[in-house]
């Protein structure tokens, strides 16, 4: 079997570039304290974005709010930005190790411009088996 040589680009640019003007961007610092800016669409879960460009979260329950495998740490300078956790979110934050005050379930937070730019670290408890 040969391998094929790389497919070249036909434009000057990337017509699909995920992160065209416009795009909200979210900084994820994953267990090993690597940044990842990943290019969100609007009105997704964090969790999604965060599952789809392939960073290892658990995300059990698939953003249902009923499991805490999302655990997040929501850095200190958003937290007056990100919308308070609801009722339901705070009871599966009880039942979950290693909370902090800026804990957060990444299902629970939806991306938005009044967002981009959402930084978050990867919580112990999150990650995948």
């Amino acid at each position: 079997m040969t391998l094929q040589e790389p497919v070249k680009p036909i434009f000057g640019e990337d017509p699909f570039d995920p992160f065209d003007e416009g795009t909200i961007k979210i900084v994820v610092v994953d267990r090993d304290g690597v940044e990842h800016t990943l290019a969100a669409l609007d009105g997704f879960r964090v969790m999604e974005v965060i599952r789809d460009w392939g960073l290892p979260i658990k995300a059990e329950c698939g953003g249902a709010c009923a499991c805490g495998t999302c655990h997040v740490y929501v850095d200190p300078e958003w937290m007056e930005r990100v919308p308070p956790a609801t009722d339901e979110e705070m009871d599966q934050l009880d039942q979950i190790f290693e909370v902090q005050e800026n804990s957060r379930l990444a299902c629970q937070i939806l991306t938005g411009e009044d967002l981009d730019g959402l930084r978050l670290t990867l919580a112990p408890g999150s990650e995948v088996d």
